[in-house]
C-alpha cells in the first residue's frame, strides 16, 4: 500500500520544481519488497565475458520506473559493469575484466585510477526497487528527479552545498544514500545513450530522509528567485521602446 505522505511530498517537489517527469523512489533491501512485482524482461544471450541484464543498464531502469513499481536483483543490473560497481552490487574486482571496462578504458572515457574513486553502496543489496515516489510502498532511500537548468539553479539556490557531479551518471545515487548529500549530474554518454534522457536534462538524487529539509529550502529559495524575477521584468520595461 502506497504512503499519502510520500504521495504528497511528491506533489510539492513537482510543484515547486515544476517538474515534467515524476519523481523517483529507490529503494535498497536485503529482503524482496512485499508486494513488490519483479521486473520481468527477458535476458538477452550473454557477450563472451558473460554480460547480461533485463536492461542495457541500471540508470534505464529509472525511466522504465516512471509509471509503475517493481524490484529487481542483482543479476537483472549485470550488463553494466559500471552500475553494478556504484550500486554495490560488484566490485571493482569482479568486473575488472570485463569488455564493457577495457572499451571506456581504451577510449580514454576514464581512467583506471579512477575507478577506486567512484562512490559505490557499501552494503551488496539483494533487491533494489524503483518507481514513482508518490505510490511507493516503502520507505524509500533516495528520490530521484529529472532536471533542466533552472530546475537545477533553483535547487543550488536552495542548497549551497549541492554537488555537481560528472560521469559516470549513476554514482549520484551512491552519494545520496551512502554521504546523505544531494547531489545533480550533468549526465554521461554511457548513461545517455541507454537511456534516451534528453540532452536538454539532468538528474538529481536526493537523500529520503532529508526530502523535507530540501523542500523546505526550495520554498524560501522560490519565493526569493519569484521577487527577484518580478523586479526583473519590471525593470526591464524601460528597455523596451
Amino acid at each position: 500500500m502506497s504512503s499519502p505522505k510520500y504521495a504528497a511530498l511528491a506533489e510539492e517537489l513537482v510543484s515547486l520544481l515544476s517538474l515534467s517527469s515524476p519523481p523517483l523512489a529507490i529503494t535498497f533491501s536485503q529482503e524482496a519488497p512485499e508486494g513488490v512485482a519483479p521486473y520481468d524482461a527477458p535476458l538477452p544471450e550473454p557477450t563472451p565475458d558473460g554480460r547480461t541484464g533485463r536492461v542495457p543498464a541500471g540508470c534505464v531502469f529509472w525511466v522504465k520506473a516512471m509509471d509503475h513499481t517493481f524490484t529487481t536483483v542483482p543479476e537483472d543490473h549485470a550488463n553494466c559493469s559500471v552500475g553494478s560497481v556504484t550500486h554495490g552490487l560488484k566490485t571493482l574486482e569482479e568486473v575488472a575484466d570485463k569488455s564493457d571496462i577495457a572499451t571506456l578504458v581504451s577510449s580514454g572515457w576514464v581512467s583506471p585510477e579512477i575507478f577506486p574513486q567512484i562512490p559505490a553502496v557499501r552494503q551488496r543489496p539483494g533487491y533494489i526497487t524503483y518507481g514513482p515516489l508518490h505510490e511507493t510502498p516503502m520507505d524509500p532511500d533516495v528520490v530521484f528527479i529529472r532536471v533542466n537548468a533552472k530546475q537545477a539553479m533553483v535547487l543550488s539556490d536552495a542548497m549551497p552545498e549541492l554537488r555537481f557531479e560528472g560521469k559516470p551518471q549513476c554514482h549520484i545515487v551512491a552519494i545520496a544514500k551512502e554521504q546523505e548529500q544531494v547531489a545533480v549530474s550533468v549526465g554521461c554518454m554511457l548513461s545517455r545513450v541507454r537511456t534516451g534522457i534528453p540532452n536538454t536534462e539532468m538528474t538529481c538524487a536526493i537523500p529520503a530522509g532529508r526530502l523535507a529539509q530540501v523542500l523546505d529550502r526550495l520554498k524560501g529559495a522560490c519565493g526569493i528567485d519569484g521577487s527577484v524575477a518580478a523586479y526583473a521584468s519590471e525593470d526591464a520595461q524601460r528597455f523596451r521602446v
